[in-house]
């Protein structure tokens, strides 16, 4: 579901928002004080300061998000975290829903469990 996801965001420009999200998922299991900095500069190099993967942030969260990271938590990336979250489910999902391609998908899916062929 997930790739599938990323793969129509791709075709929209508009993976940055899924590939965050995931990022900050794989922030929190970090358990190291150490790697968590690291990690979160990172995070904050890649999707929050410069395009093409800045993602869509006003700009309070966007600094509220940069004095986090100064000391990293597990929590550092919540409320940007949530407000993509909330972006990609309100916009982003909806669409992939009616799309083409999950339409696609799902009959190539239906198609295989059930040995039809799919016409396309």
């Amino acid at each position: 579901g997930v790739a599938a996801f990323h793969g129509f965001l791709k075709t929209e420009f508009s993976e940055e928002n899924l590939e965050f999200w995931l990022a900050c998922e794989e922030f929190k299991r970090t358990r190291s004080k150490a790697k968590l900095a690291a990690k979160a500069n990172k995070i904050f190099e890649d999707f929050g300061v410069v395009l093409p993967l800045q993602v869509n942030l006003d700009h309070e969260t966007r600094e509220a998000t940069r004095r986090n990271i100064t000391v990293a938590t597990s929590d550092s990336f919540e409320e940007a975290q949530a407000k993509t979250h909330t972006l990609m489910e309100k916009d982003s999902y909806p669409r992939f829903l009616k799309s083409a391609y999950y339409r696609d998908l799902t009959e190539q899916a239906t198609s295989h469990r059930t040995g039809k062929p799919v016409h396309t």
